[in-house]
């Protein structure tokens, strides 16, 4: 019988996220710290606004790129916070969640051979998505030394005749760092210099804990070549909505939104209209979980280095991603072994590639509550182990 599976996706491999997420699942009384989903609620009166759309039968199929008043509000939300104008019918679409955003991009700028420099650790997604749009993805090794920052001259070492796109994982999972506007002008000027195009993805935007948030596209000479994503996910505690959106310039949007319509036809309407609702009156609830975000930040940095980890200080997202190679233990061997010994979930740096090996990541999307009972047991956990 001929083989029925594309050897593209079989290489692939699994999330290594999702593997300790459907193992807690079976198992009483484990804390998971591995997930990146918020632990608040949604905001009463954006689920209302979902559920009153039901009420009066919005259940019709919106624009391929979404509700017009949506992409209004979206457009007024980048000017305002990022300081970007774009124009709502021709530079922005709303797509499922951030991560279709990501890979319809790839898709649409991609030809074989094409290479994409990704800085990593980072987020799990990007470098399968380059692998099934046919493209070449290349590791620029982000160094804690640098504090996870990307940085010019590693930038140039990686950069050939084939690189087309740079993927800007900022502020970033797994590691927390972010990028100040120093920090990117010297990207910029690369990036310009080198003719290249960047996916910025900015899904964490709202949660940066040291100055305000700065995206690549707001740099002179950036937005034509920038593709700015971003969602609902994490700064609205809206996950299970699965809505995010894209700004780009008219000539990549326009076949983006052609791989869209064929693939996905448009996103939930009943999501759309929340996020019309999140967009125009949700400025104080992203404040307020920020707020207790970095509360959470704060403790569990303190708490981590008192155990005795090594603990880079992350200034975005709700991830810490502390030094384990002092245990003589590989991240998958200290995650497994903590799991099936205090019940506690976190995720080994080795699912964020393999520069991540070594470390852990661990989520404060949890209460202080739960940080405080996890932590008890890491304590155990570390304290048993050292005595070994």
């Amino acid at each position: 019988m001929r083989n029925p599976l594309s050897e593209k996706v079989v290489t692939i491999q699994p999330s290594g996220i999702r593997k300790f997420f459907d193992i807690v699942s079976e198992m009483k009384d484990a804390i998971s710290l591995g997930v990146g989903e918020p632990d608040f609620d949604t905001p009463w009166h954006i689920r209302e606004e979902g559920i009153y759309s039901l009420e009066k039968g919005r259940t019709f199929y919106t624009s391929n790129s979404g509700l017009s008043e949506l992409k209004q509000e979206v457009s007024e939300y980048i000017n305002r916070r990022c300081h970007v104008s774009y124009r709502p019918n021709k530079e922005i679409m709303i797509t499922i969640g951030g991560s279709e955003a990501i890979d319809l991009a790839l898709r649409a700028m991609l030809d074989p051979g094409d290479e994409v420099l990704i800085p990593m650790p980072s987020y799990v997604s990007y470098l399968p998505c380059v692998t099934l749009a046919d493209g070449v993805p290349v590791v620029v090794e982000l160094k804690e030394e640098n504090d996870f920052k990307l940085r010019k001259e590693q930038l140039i070492e990686r950069i050939t005749d084939k690189t087309k796109v740079l993927i800007m994982p900022f502020p970033n999972n797994p590691t927390g760092a972010i990028m100040t506007k120093e920090d990117l002008q010297e990207i910029v000027d690369v990036v310009i210099e080198k003719d290249l195009y960047v996916i910025s993805d900015e899904i964490y935007s709202e949660l940066t804990y040291k100055g305000e948030h700065v995206s690549i596209a707001s740099f002179p000479g950036m937005k034509e070549r920038t593709i700015l994503i971003n969602g609902f996910s994490k700064a609205y505690a809206m996950t299970g909505w699965r809505l995010g959106y894209a700004c780009a310039p008219e000539l990549i949007l326009s076949q983006m939104l052609k791989i869209h319509q064929f693939a996905i036809m448009c996103a939930p309407t009943t999501s759309q209209y929340a996020a019309v609702e999140a967009l125009r009156n949700g400025d104080d609830d992203v404040a307020h979980m920020r707020e207790a975000y970095n509360q959470r930040r704060r403790f569990l940095i303190s708490e981590l280095r008192r155990i005795g980890f090594q603990v880079f200080e992350p200034f975005g997202a709700f991830y810490v991603f502390p030094c384990i190679k002092q245990f003589g233990m590989t991240s998958d061997e200290f995650a497994t072994k903590l799991l099936e010994e205090e019940k506690v979930a976190v995720v080994p740096g080795s699912a964020f590639g393999e520069c991540g090996e070594g470390y852990l990541r661990i989520s404060y999307a949890y209460s202080i509550e739960n940080l405080k009972v996890a932590l008890e047991r890491i304590e155990r956990f570390v304290n048993h182990h050292k005595k070994a």
